[in-house]
């Protein structure tokens, strides 16, 4: 089970050829912001900013994200620094925020910027895609001292450097691709008000067609979504097009999206992350296949548990920290030796694994979990979280902090569902209480899940 096996797991998934699932970096690692790029090997490379505390964004060093399947992934050592054995920075200390990087006539170039008031925007250079990137220097982007570049490199071999909150900036680089020409900085590329445009600029070109993607505040008022926009011109005037994907309800918490799209062999997918540990921090990336219409839009799609791969085998063990939506309390926790759970779970919470393959039948069910210290009731769906039961399991209250296994007998199901487990109290007054109006005692977690795995007479 997970508690067992949960670090061989992690490094498996890094470095074996097992089906890709989400997040697609291993626990205990919290790699943000992910901007991908497929190079000249072959392999697709994910850059991104690394999370380390629940307390506040990114830290000050980064990691990279390698794969040449999609299925299992590599993290590279400390590939840059702003302080410590490694800083790259010196003329700051400050924390590194998202970055993008490119390839240019035999260097790697990362872009990287700083939570610093002035000099937020830099480059450092490598001759491997992985790094270490160093002598980090600052890019003069004129009174424009905001965050998140992304960097394009046109068909006719021109550069164009985007990035900024709330309006995005756009100017052409000089040909050393460490410096923009200011003197063709363009405001207002994309805006709040017009492209529901944040922060997070990545861009691309497909079919003669130039593609924003970005961190998009069109949905309950939080940069949630990844959004784009689309246009003729490298610099505009761009459309607004819609969402890409929304990773609300990923974590109780969630504040922002960040990404982008890439295609590998020939396929498209979208780069994300979602929050976890009840922050709006710790955030792990994701991705999703993606579609183009004849017309260039991209249909929305949605997040799973089993990404770039094929549905999880429900015969299998499935962690629980694969669950790609998260309503209520629950959220993906963090525990002391690394190990990632659900936890602080309350009643009428929902969690829901997408997409889970039944085969030809499973009739029973065993969660390996460590439950609270009052009894609780675990409904399990597939499909439709109101009409599609497949049972529940009442647990006992266990006043010793130890992992147990209980097993339960579920209504016969195959093929392919989304998988719901809905959490009760049943000496709670209601089903329907708030925080608010029964005091804390009365939503202590009531359980922490592990892992789960189906069985049946039939399995494929």
């Amino acid at each position: 089970m997970k508690t067992i096996y949960c670090t061989v797991s992690g490094l498996l998934i890094l470095t074996s050829g097992l089906f890709a699932q989400n997040p697609i970096v291993p626990e205990g690692v919290y790699i943000a912001d992910p901007s991908a790029h497929v190079w000249a090997d072959g392999k697709i490379y994910v850059y991104g900013s690394r999370d380390e505390s629940p307390e506040y964004y990114c830290s000050k060093s980064y990691r990279v994200l390698s794969s040449d399947d999609l299925k299992g992934w590599k993290v590279s050592g400390e590939s840059f620094a702003s302080a410590g054995p490694g800083d790259q920075v010196p003329y700051s200390d400050a924390y590194l925020y998202a970055p993008d990087a490119q390839y240019y006539k035999g260097k790697y170039y990362l872009y990287y910027c700083l939570s610093s008031a002035i000099n937020t925007e830099g480059v450092a250079v490598s001759d491997s895609p992985l790094g270490p990137f160093k002598n980090g220097t600052p890019i003069d982007v004129g009174r424009f001292n905001q965050i998140d570049p992304g960097v394009f490199i046109d068909d006719d071999g021109n550069a164009y450097y985007v990035w900024g909150q709330f309006n995005a900036k756009m100017a052409r680089m000089k040909h050393n691709m460490m410096e923009i020409d200011t003197a063709t900085i363009v405001e207002n590329v994309i805006t709040e008000e017009d492209h529901f445009f944040h922060e997070g600029c990545f861009m691309i070109k497909r079919n003669g067609l130039y593609y924003l993607v970005y961190a998009d505040v069109s949905r309950g008022g939080a940069p949630t979504c990844l959004g784009y926009s689309v246009s003729s011109k490298p610099m505009g005037p761009y459309t607004y097009k819609g969402v890409i994907i929304d990773n609300r309800f990923c974590d109780p918490n969630i504040w922002n999206n960040h990404g982008s799209i890439a295609e590998f062999m020939d396929r498209w997918y979208v780069f994300y992350h979602r929050a976890t540990n009840g922050s709006v921090a710790m955030r792990k990336a994701c991705l999703e296949p993606i579609t183009f219409r004849e017309d260039g839009t991209i249909p929305e799609v949605v997040m799973t548990s089993q990404g770039a791969g094929d549905p999880l085998d429900a015969f299998s063990d499935t962690d629980a920290a694969r669950a790609c939506l998260l309503y209520g309390n629950v959220r993906i926790k963090t525990l002391r030796n690394g190990n990632e759970v659900l936890g602080e779970i309350w009643t009428r919470d929902k969690v829901a694994f997408r997409y889970l393959d039944f085969g030809n039948g499973a009739d029973s069910l065993s969660l390996r979990l460590k439950p609270g210290n009052k009894s609780f009731r675990i409904n399990i769906s597939a499909g439709s979280v109101w009409t599609g039961s497949l049972g529940s399991i009442e647990v006992p209250a266990q006043a010793s902090d130890e992992w147990i296994t209980v097993t339960m007998a579920v209504k016969p199901v195959k093929g392919i569902h989304i998988l719901w487990f809905t959490f009760s109290d049943p000496s709670a007054k209601s089903n329907y209480m708030i925080p608010s109006e029964f005091g804390n005692s009365q939503f202590q977690s009531l359980c922490t899940i592990a892992s789960f795995r189906f069985s049946g007479t039939d399995t494929k």
